[in-house]
């Protein structure tokens, strides 16, 4: 059952939201969320879509209503929520992601946002060099550590 780090809720193997009393949660409808994205919500399973008569300890079940879920219902929501954050290939990906982000922090250093130059050919060549220059910082890291290495193994 993946765990989303970011909040406390339990899901299905098939995306489905577990209450705090760990039932599957029933889906009621769909709409956009304010934040633009399809949203699909899920209600207490001990009132929706009829009352069973157990009783629940959780706070909003005390009051009549129920707990509610309002999941993100995109392709990429789900998947975000279902991700399994402990195999390798999510290490992996986010190795790659880091990398990349690395790599963009040191050329926005250099100057690649604002460029200071006023013709399209002109802001081509700039960017052209602030990446050869990201390169061969990259290659010389990565000379750096492989000596590093070899020097440990004679």
């Amino acid at each position: 059952m993946p765990l989303n780090a970011h909040t406390t809720t339990r899901f299905d193997p098939d995306g489905t939201p577990r209450c705090d009393a760990g039932l599957r949660m029933h889906p009621t409808y769909r709409y956009a969320h304010t934040y633009g994205y399809a949203a699909q919500r899920y209600r207490c399973p001990l009132l929706i879509p009829q009352a069973t008569g157990e009783l629940c300890p959780h706070e909003q079940f005390l009051k009549g209503h129920g707990s509610q879920k309002d999941i993100n219902d995109e392709p990429g929501g789900r998947a975000r929520v279902l991700m399994d954050r402990t195999g390798p290939l999510y290490y992996a990906v986010y190795a790659q992601r880091t990398a990349c982000e690395r790599i963009n922090s040191q050329a926005k250093a250099l100057g690649i946002e604002h460029p200071r130059v006023r013709n399209r050919r002109s802001v081509a060549n700039l960017n052209t060099l602030i990446y050869f220059v990201v390169n061969v910082r990259a290659l010389q890291r990565a000379k750096s550590i492989n000596a590093r290495l070899l020097s440990i193994h004679e």
